[in-house]
């Protein structure tokens, strides 16, 4: 009879022989049904084994997830390899819609027309050499909408066009009329009350390059004081001091800012230093600098030049809210726009037929201020 070895049941046992076919849960050996012999040991590190594979494959899902995204997407439509690159633009709606659009248009050619089907179902033919021309930025500069969801968007493009050399040239700011209709909400541009059911965009036409929109001459300022830079005022000590610390690190805003101000210093720093350059506010003395009693307001707007760690440095403009207490100025508020005069409108320094007035719709329309060119 084949004979297997018993473990000992205490330490001052000796192993014995005991019939194999006899069941022994202490076996150090065991054999399933298909014959694979395993033993303890080896089951503890295939089960430790395990558990740092699963450990591993949950660590290392985030990765994964991004090397697969990264490797999986690509742009709908992109410039050609050689072509500047884009910056990409946020918007929404059917100014954002119609950004795309001029964007597929202007890169489009013969052979590719099927790269607009996304934005105009219409028929179209193209004769011009596909990746020649190719946007760098699109804008919506102007928008209104003729008819319940119906709108026209003028887009501003930067065009890079290849020349007969291959190399690229900046050809300058273009703009487009874009006609787009849109099924959904109100929200997002459409005519429909209810906020049931997804938008949706279609252009109902090919854009139509058009002359810019006429730049806006705005107001003057709500300033008409010039205080200049005199390091002896108390109002620039104040500006100054505020200005290092905000855009430099230099000091604490605590030490400037009135009580219950809560104001941050950017983060890191990006500049060295701060010198204030004029100061204009509403005080109408430029030659008075007594700080008067406490709680009086004024409104001033600081020009700065600041200077970076490699010596460059760069004009900037602040609008400030300032508030005497204890025979000193403090800043109230950092102002997100300076004052205008009271009763000022902007006006339009060279309409065109582009920028404004009304349509054959009757809709009437808002001219807005051409993008920079840079």
């Amino acid at each position: 009879m084949k004979l297997r070895r018993r473990r000992p049941a205490a330490e001052d046992e000796t192993w014995d022989d005991v019939p194999a076919a006899q069941p022994e849960p202490d076996l150090v050996d065991s054999e399933d049904e298909t014959g694979w012999q395993t033993s303890t040991v080896s089951l503890s590190g295939a089960a430790r084994l395990a558990r740092i594979g699963a450990w591993v494959l949950i660590a290392s899902g985030p990765l994964l997830g991004v090397a697969s995204l990264l490797g999986t997407s690509a742009p709908a439509q992109s410039a050609p390899a050689a072509a500047p690159a884009a910056q990409s633009v946020a918007d929404t709606g059917p100014s954002g819609f119609a950004q795309l659009y001029v964007a597929a248009y202007i890169e489009a050619g013969q052979g590719t027309e099927n790269s607009l089907s996304p934005y105009f179902a219409g028929s179209i033919t193209l004769t011009s050499q596909p990746g020649t021309r190719s946007t760098t930025r699109t804008v919506a500069v102007a928008s209104r909408e003729v008819q319940p969801g119906y709108w026209t968007v003028t887009v501003a493009a930067r065009v890079a066009q290849k020349d007969s050399k291959g190399a690229w040239t900046d050809s300058g700011l273009q703009y487009f009329q874009v006609p787009v209709q849109v099924l959904g909400p109100l929200s997002a541009g459409g005519s429909k009350k209810s906020e049931d059911g997804a938008a949706g965009y279609a252009a109902t036409a090919l854009p139509a390059q058009v002359a810019a929109p006429g730049a806006l001459k705005p107001s003057g300022l709500g300033y008409g004081t010039d205080r200049g830079s005199n390091p002896a005022d108390p109002a620039t000590q104040t500006i100054a001091g505020f200005l290092s610390a905000y855009l430099a690190g230099k000091g604490e805003l605590d030490r400037y800012t009135s009580p219950g101000v809560t104001l941050r210093a950017i983060a890191p720093a990006p500049y060295a230093g701060v010198e204030i350059t004029d100061v204009a506010d509403d005080s109408g003395n430029a030659s008075n600098t007594t700080v008067p009693t406490d709680g009086a307001v004024r409104q001033a707007l600081a020009t700065v030049t600041a200077k970076d760690a490699s010596g460059a440095t760069y004009p900037l403009t602040y609008a400030l809210t300032l508030r005497s207490r204890g025979g000193r100025w403090e800043v109230a508020s950092l102002g997100s726009a300076p004052v205008l005069q009271r009763g000022g409108a902007p006006e339009l320094a060279s309409p065109s037929p582009n920028s404004g007035g009304t349509d054959d719709t009757g809709a009437s329309s808002s001219p807005s201020p051409s993008p920079s060119s840079s």
